[in-house]
């Protein structure tokens, strides 16, 4: 007979499976808000994305094509207060948007987000000068690059990409739409 005492089963059992085991479980909800439909999705460390849109296949299959590793749940009691928060701010945006987020992205990425996340309610900046703040860390970076983070970013409102504008003061491409890149614009001057 062969006793394994526990410790020799785990090490037994790391050099059969890969070390990398840990499953991503991101809760999410959908709700309506002024936008229109948002997911929002969390991970145990934060929320780490929040989707607009029309349609809620379309959101959860959105959020399945950038978490294609995670298992998703859907439980809007784990996302209730996020949520929550996300609805308020769709209708007043100056009560500002306090979450506790988990980014993922790219060191890039990244820091052009927490760049984006620095431009207060209210005011706008453009692609250009992004990059310019950018380039002392990246000296490559073009407004491009971060027109193709915000295009990227998973996080809407709380990475506030709507506040990326051209640098005529034009209103660009966004990725939940244009016209909710203007309304957004509109509610947070008003305020």
């Amino acid at each position: 007979m062969n006793l394994m005492t526990s410790e020799a089963a785990l090490r037994r059992r790391a050099t059969v499976e890969p070390a990398n085991t840990a499953t991503d479980i991101l809760f999410f909800a959908i709700a309506d808000t002024a936008l229109g439909k948002v997911l929002l999705a969390r991970s145990a460390k934060g929320v780490c994305a929040i989707l607009l849109g029309d349609d809620t296949a379309e959101l959860e299959a959105d959020l399945a094509t950038r978490f294609p590793e995670a298992t998703l749940v859907a439980n809007e009691v784990m996302v209730h207060d996020d949520l929550a928060k996300v609805a308020r701010y769709a209708r007043t945006p100056s009560v500002g948007l306090d979450l506790t987020l988990d980014m993922r992205g790219t060191p890039l990425q990244l820091r052009i987000w927490e760049q984006i996340r620095a431009i207060p309610v209210g005011k706008t900046m453009s692609y250009m000068h992004l990059a310019r703040l950018i380039n002392n860390v990246y000296p490559r970076v073009a407004a491009r690059v971060v027109a193709n983070a915000c295009a990227a970013n998973p996080i809407a409102l709380a990475v506030p990409c709507h506040r990326v504008i051209r640098a005529d003061g034009e209103l660009a491409g966004y990725r939940w739409g244009i016209a909710r890149k203007r309304d957004l614009l509109r509610k947070e001057t008003e305020a």
